[in-house]
C-alpha cells in the first residue's frame, strides 16, 4: 500500500509515527518535495494543519471519529448534519460546482491545496458533489427505483421489473443509502459526473492531471476501469476521487460495524443482502487505492 504526501505534512507525520518493535515495517522514499510511504498498517490522515497532527478531531469524545479512533456508525452511513459537526468543513465558494458543499475537514483542506496547485498550471478543479446524507442518497436511489428519474431513457419499474435486477441496474452508478462513500465526506466528484465530459479535450486534460498529481495530496480514483483491474462494483467514475488517509480508515471499519440490518428504510433494501452490496460495492474499489 502506498501513500503520498507533500513534504510539510509528511515531516509532521513521520515525527508522530511510533515505529517501535511492535510496528510493521514502513519504507519511506523522497522525491523532490514528495514523500512516499509503502508497507505497514494504514496511516492516519495527513492533517490539514501540520501543527494539529497529533490532535484528535474535535468532538471525538461525543462519538466523532479521531484520526485513528473508533468511528461511530452514524458517520459511516451518513446520519450526520455536516453544518453542525466539527469534523466537517464547507468547501470554499471558488471551488464549489454544485449544491453539495461540505466534506470532512481534512479532505477539504487537501482538496483546496490540490486545486490551488492545479490552477497554477492552468487546470480548474471544482467539486460538483461532496458529502451526502443517508436521506440525500435515499432520494437519489428512490427516484431511480420508482421511475421519477429515468435511467437510459426509461422508467426502471417498466424496463427492469425484477427488484434484484433493478437494484443492480441502479448500482452501476448510484449507491444504496447507507453504502455511499459520500456519506463519509471524504469523496468528491470533480468537475462533472458525466462520462461524456471526460471524453472531451478538457475532460481528458483534467483527468490526466488528476491521475498524475492527485496522489500527492492523498486522493485516489476509487472506481477505476473494471476490465483493467478486475474489480467488482460500480462502473468506472473518472470524476470520483477519495481522500484516502481518512477514507481508508472508514472503509476498514465499515464491514465490521455496518451489517445488512442497518441497510433498511428505503425501497429495494431487500436486495442489499442478495447482491452482497457490502463486499461487492462498498469494498469494490481499485487495488491502487487500498
Amino acid at each position: 500500500m502506498k501513500f503520498h504526501w507533500t513534504m510539510p505534512a509528511a515531516l509532521v507525520l513521520l515525527a508522530a509515527c511510533d515505529l517501535g518493535s511492535n510496528s510493521s515495517q514502513v519504507d519511506f522514499s523522497v522525491s523532490g518535495d514528495t514523500v512516499t510511504a509503502e508497507g505497514g498498517a494504514r496511516p492516519a490522515a495527513a492533517p490539514a494543519d501540520p501543527e494539529a497532527a497529533a490532535a484528535p478531531a474535535p468532538g471525538a469524545t461525543s462519538g466523532a471519529p479521531s484520526a485513528m479512533g473508533h468511528i461511530a456508525v452514524d458517520y459511516l452511513i451518513g446520519n450526520v448534519d455536516p453544518a453542525s459537526d466539527p469534523i466537517f468543513a464547507r468547501i470554499p465558494d471558488e471551488y464549489i460546482g454544485g449544491s453539495r458543499a461540505w466534506g470532512h475537514k481534512d479532505a477539504v483542506a487537501a482538496f483546496v491545496r490540490m486545486a490551488e496547485a492545479a490552477a497554477v498550471n492552468g487546470y480548474r478543479l471544482k467539486v460538483v458533489s461532496a458529502f451526502r446524507s443517508f436521506d440525500d442518497q435515499k432520494k437519489i436511489w428512490e427516484d431511480k427505483w420508482t421511475g421519477a428519474t429515468k435511467v437510459e431513457g426509461g422508467k426502471l419499474p417498466d424496463t427492469v421489473p425484477d427488484p434484484r435486477a433493478r437494484a443492480a441496474k441502479i448500482l452501476e452508478f448510484s449507491s444504496m443509502p447507507g453504502t455511499s462513500r459520500h456519506h463519509w465526506g471524504t469523496d468528491f466528484d470533480i468537475n462533472s459526473v458525466s462520462p461524456a465530459y471526460f471524453n472531451t479535450r478538457d475532460g481528458r486534460r483534467i483527468h490526466d492531471w488528476l491521475v498524475a498529481h492527485a496522489g500527492q495530496y492523498g486522493f485516489c480514483q476509487v472506481y477505476s476501469s473494471k476490465s483493467e483491474e478486475h474489480r467488482t462494483g460500480y462502473e468506472e467514475e473518472k470524476w470520483h476521487w477519495s481522500y484516502m488517509p481518512v477514507a481508508s480508515w472508514y472503509l476498514q471499519q465499515y464491514p465490521t460495524d455496518v451489517g445488512y440490518e442497518r441497510l433498511t428504510g428505503f425501497a429495494g433494501a431487500e436486495a442489499a443482502r442478495d447482491i452482497d452490496v457490502i463486499a461487492n460495492y462498498v469494498e469494490g474499489i481499485s487495488p491502487e487505492c487500498r
